[in-house]
């Protein structure tokens, strides 16, 4: 009697414990609900700031662990910057100070120490480009290729959304000198096309590469580039960038060099970053009613074990559920043997958390030498004799990494729509979708038509067929397509 009870306390509490709303009639709530019940990401005491926890950090480090391999076999070094930047270095670049003024957070000045007030740093092109200053004299200490793993703050005024807008954030940033402007832009290039890689291979998530507008670069680049994703709310999601910033920044901050030739000039500079984003992206991406959903490339615990227990079987499951996660160990194995809850409360759980895989095993498996294997994407349920299962989970791994990507990229195809007026730009947007349409890139246009639609502009795709037509808001002549849409 007692156990009965236990169960049904159990049963309800996984009613509860589950999602309350689903993706379609409230994406808003369900994303908050799977952050925060999938154990992702919590709400700080103060306003606009999270804590990770340590769910959501494995796929931060799993991501960090990735791409800092990429770039370390590009001659790429990690260092650390100070966390506070005098203002004056804000100053050096005009359009960089103009353009992140609105979001800086200031320590107020202490007389004794200091004369002017100190940003907490939302983004370091100043406190290293200062660095750099001091560090390269000569052609010979170029290239000078840095990239840090550190924290940002920004004084975000809208509404938190974890992962998505939050007053602080985790990212990677990458600043680089080089001795000539084709070396400099090429860098940033190849860089695009390696956050495509990480984006679309790791996380599962296509994407569309292309330049910004004038009105939307970096401040004080010459050219932003942008992989841009869309999510199932009909909004576009930045999920890195990368920035030719010329010369600007090395006048600005001395950034000099002696040439082969004796004389000297000054260096030309790239930057590149992705930040927890990504995190957001894939969440809301591949996630479904059931709770969230994670590729198995970026998972780290890529299976979970579920033993069916009962009195006159329970030592023999465990027993081969133990050796099961022995066997498996390269995928990090969950067993959960847990005694006071029903297998199905365990399965809502692992399902809610995400885990890739699940192998259910029981006394009826144990006679015919099997166990089920599940898939979490799919739920699909295959009966997979023992000495088969790790075959059968490295298949089911890269079937559901596939499957993820393709499902992805056929929404990603299906929600870019072409328009040539704007009664369907505006009709396009409000159905949630993107819009791909010819555009003067004047500023003028571009502001009119975020007025009137909310959307802005995303990105000029690159590989774009050559084609002439007119702007899509004045009429005037257009050599090329850009990319329209609502974005986070």
């Amino acid at each position: 009697m007692q156990g009965q009870r236990k169960q049904a306390i159990n049963e309800k509490s996984s009613q509860t414990a589950g999602l309350t709303v689903t993706k379609e009639q409230d994406f808003s709530e369900w994303y908050n609900q799977i952050v925060e019940k999938a154990e992702l990401a919590d709400y700080a005491p103060v306003h606009g700031f999270m804590t990770i926890r340590p769910n959501g950090y494995a796929i931060w480090e799993a991501i960090q662990k990735n791409f800092d391999e990429v770039i370390k076999a590009r001659g790429v070094k990690n260092a650390y910057f100070p966390l506070l930047i005098p203002e004056s270095f804000f100053k050096k670049e005009q359009e960089h100070a103009e353009g992140f003024t609105p979001e800086v957070a200031w320590v107020e000045k202490d007389r004794q120490e200091t004369v002017e007030r100190l940003a907490i740093r939302p983004t370091s092109e100043t406190i290293m480009y200062d660095a750099y200053s001091k560090w390269i004299r000569s052609w010979r200490d170029l290239p000078l290729r840095i990239n840090q793993w550190c924290n940002i703050v920004r004084w975000e005024i809208k509404m938190t959304k974890l992962f998505l807008r939050t007053r602080e954030f985790l990212w990677q940033e990458g600043h680089n000198v080089f001795a000539t402007p084709e070396e400099a832009e090429k860098d940033a290039l190849e860089m695009l096309q390696e956050y495509k890689k990480l984006d679309e291979e790791l996380l599962a998530i296509p994407v569309i590469l292309g330049v910004k507008t004038e009105k939307e670069k970096f401040p004080g680049a010459v050219n932003t580039y942008a992989v841009e994703a869309f999510m199932p709310d009909g909004k576009a999601l930045q999920m890195g960038t990368t920035h030719f910033l010329g010369q600007n920044f090395a006048k600005a901050f001395g950034i000099k060099f002696l040439n082969k030739k004796g004389e000297f000039e000054f260096g030309w500079q790239n930057s590149w970053g992705f930040s927890t984003r990504l995190i957001g992206g894939l969440i809301m991406t591949h996630s479904d009613n059931k709770g969230l959903v994670i590729p198995p490339k970026i998972a780290f615990n890529k299976i979970v074990i579920v033993p069916i227990l009962f009195t006159d079987s329970k030592e023999k499951v465990l027993k081969k559920a133990r050796e099961l996660e022995k066997a498996l160990l390269e995928f990090n194995p969950i067993i959960d043997d847990r005694e006071n809850l029903s297998p199905g409360f365990k399965y809502g759980e692992w399902e809610l958390k995400g885990i890739p895989l699940r192998i259910e095993i029981g006394p009826k498996d144990l006679e015919k030498e099997s166990i089920m294997l599940v898939r979490r994407d799919t739920g699909e349920k295959k009966p997979v004799k023992i000495p088969e299962v790790k075959k059968e989970v490295l298949k089911s791994l890269e079937e559901m990494q596939s499957s993820l990507f393709k499902k992805a990229k056929a929404f990603l195809d299906s929600s870019i729509v072409e328009a040539s007026t704007m009664a369907e730009l505006k009709k396009i947007i409000e159905g949630k979708k993107m819009v791909l349409a010819h555009f003067c890139e004047t500023g003028e246009c571009e502001d009119n038509i975020k007025a009137e639609t909310t959307a802005g502009t995303r990105c000029i795709p690159f590989n774009q067929k050559p084609s002439s037509g007119k702007c899509i808001r004045c009429g005037k002549p257009s050599k090329r397509k850009i990319l329209f849409g609502k974005s986070y």
